[in-house]
């Protein structure tokens, strides 16, 4: 989901509630595909403030509160070009599908409702389900888990799935996980997230599910 402004604007927001002062260029360097929790932490660490757990599950709360009233204003949820069709034609090709993010769950359920899609992953694994942030790779070995255990016979392997990430902290999570990883343009240009990933997409429209699945039959072969 295109939404890196919204949760730029309200952490601003909660800093300045918490009389902190946001800096430019923050955001991206300490919470661009991180959690809440990782990201909350750090920014007020950062200002020598020390959060006890109440305290941080307060703001992240305040937060996620902020965030549904702001996307409840909105018409329609931004989502970056090419992703509903993206998930129709995994969805047809009958692959498995699934979310892993930092944003808490009611975030990511009322975002893939609003979209239509909240029936197209059979694994949701979000930033309060008690695993480390990303980029570490415990959310994607989650995943996995989850994916064999919902499905007993697919006996499914890290290297035999596939992650899509658009900034540096979700490519490193993957990669630590074993999993090859597209980076697409969406936060960083292309020749940034080349060198980070397996293969590189200016936009979720030009990755090709034929071309991908003969590189996945290749390495398999």
């Amino acid at each position: 989901m295109n939404d890196e402004s919204i949760h730029e604007k309200l952490i601003d927001q909660l800093l300045i509630e918490e009389s902190l002062r946001p800096k430019p260029g923050e955001f991206r360097q300490v919470c661009l595909g991180r959690s809440d929790r990782a990201c909350i932490r750090d920014l007020f660490g950062n200002r020598g403030r020390v959060l006890t757990d109440p305290a941080l599950d307060a703001l992240i709360a305040r937060k996620a509160k902020a965030y549904q009233q702001e996307l409840e204003t909105l018409e329609k949820i931004p989502s970056y070009p090419g992703l509903q069709d993206l998930i129709f034609n995994v969805c047809a090709s009958q692959l498995k599908l699934a979310v892993v993010s930092g944003a808490l769950r009611s975030e990511i359920a009322f975002v893939l409702e609003r979209l239509s899609l909240q029936d197209s992953f059979a694994v949701i694994v979000a930033g309060d389900d008690g695993v480390p942030s990303k980029p570490e790779p415990d959310g994607y070995l989650l995943a996995v888990a989850q994916l064999n255990q919902k499905f007993p016979d697919l006996h499914l392997q890290p290297h035999e799935c596939l992650a899509i990430e658009d900034t540096f902290a979700g490519l490193a999570s993957a990669k630590k996980a074993g999993i090859p990883v597209v980076g697409v343009a969406n936060t960083y240009p292309f020749h940034m997230l080349q060198r980070r990933a397996n293969w590189t997409v200016d936009y979720l429209s030009d990755l090709e599910l034929d071309r991908v699945r003969q590189v996945f039959e290749q390495m398999a072969a």
